[in-house]
């Protein structure tokens, strides 16, 4: 299936935690007809809507059917889409002022008065969650694919290897580039790969890919540091991280009752994470259920660790995809 372009949202000021959007846009696609049931599925770290990030859950017999679904796909913020804006002085961004803006396209451009369900993969599940909690009424279920409702301590330390990483490359010049960093973000990469899959999965020689890549030094520079040097800028990179350190629905509602928060949402739960997964860990999840009124919890038993989520591996797609469908029907 082609990939609709994405469109793009204009909020004008738009205020954020940090400040004020002078010039505030949101990036979406749609897919399907607009009678259907809306379901949102917004993007995670390191996804980006013009490449096609979201389309391994999306398509005719595929966990989010257009035949079925009015399906709507956002970008976060300081993804690049649109192009970066003012460098190292982008004001502080988080989930709630994403989940505000995407509602805002929603009802006053889309025409969309309910949410059928809203999907998300790490950051885009973390965004789930707070969909559900920034709007109660909206939202009827949720899916929380390898996330959590809040980022955990153990999360934030992981995060600030890669972000020390990328500050530190002679190149970046405390975000006062004028050509890409490319030292800085390959160094960054590096840093961040080890953690995104199981210990297994390495010693198991998966990053080869049967022969595509015949070092572990080969995968890392043409999957991990070209995918970033190419598509990614280094200062959105860095928000998007602040973003993602910033998550906990109890900021929004529940004055930092975190138990107290989760209990009070509405929306019926599926919460999968992976068994293997370093960084949004499986025991999260199954702390968080035991908080919800109306929650599922489906473990994805894999060595992909957290990007068993995203995509990789069609075993774990066939798992999610057969949990997702089941989860719409009920």
């Amino acid at each position: 299936m082609a990939e609709p372009p994405f469109q793009t949202y204009h909020h004008g000021r738009f205020r954020v935690a940090g400040g004020v959007l002078p010039n505030a846009f949101t990036a979406y696609q749609t897919h399907g007809d607009t009678s259907n049931p809306c379901i949102v599925f917004p993007t995670c770290y390191g996804a980006k809507l013009g490449l096609g990030s979201q389309s391994y859950l999306i398509g005719k017999g595929k966990a989010l059917d257009p035949d079925k679904y009015f399906i709507v796909t956002f970008a976060l913020f300081c993804n690049g889409e649109p192009p970066p804006y003012n460098g190292p002085y982008f004001p502080a961004i988080t989930y709630e002022d994403n989940t505000r803006a995407q509602y805002a396209v929603l009802t006053q451009h889309l025409g969309v008065e309910r949410v059928h369900c809203v999907v998300g993969f790490s950051m885009g599940g973390q965004q789930a969650y707070h969909w559900a909690t920034v709007y109660p009424d909206f939202v009827e279920r949720f899916v929380a694919i390898c996330s959590s409702a809040r980022t955990s301590p153990h999360n934030k330390c992981f995060l600030e290897g890669p972000k020390a990483a990328l500050k530190a490359g002679r190149d970046f010049n405390g975000g006062h580039y004028t050509i890409t960093p490319g030292i800085a973000i390959r160094a960054f990469a590096r840093v961040y790969c080890a953690w995104a899959y199981g210990q297994t999965w390495f010693r198991e020689h998966l990053y080869e890919m049967g022969g595509l890549y015949p070092t572990l030094d080969t995968f890392i520079q043409e999957v991990w540091e070209g995918r970033y040097v190419t598509h990614w800028d280094a200062n959105d990179m860095l928000a998007l991280l602040d973003t993602w350190q910033r998550g906990d629905v109890s900021s929004v509602r529940g004055g930092g009752d975190f138990a107290g928060c989760l209990g009070a949402i509405k929306a019926k739960a599926l919460l999968m994470p992976c068994k293997t997964d370093l960084y949004f860990c499986p025991e999260d999840s199954a702390n968080e259920m035991s908080m919800l009124k109306d929650a599922e919890l489906a473990v994805i038993d894999s060595v992909w660790g957290h990007i068993a989520g995203g995509g990789a591996s069609p075993a774990d797609v066939a798992f999610i995809t057969q949990k997702i469908q089941a989860f719409l029907a009920r």
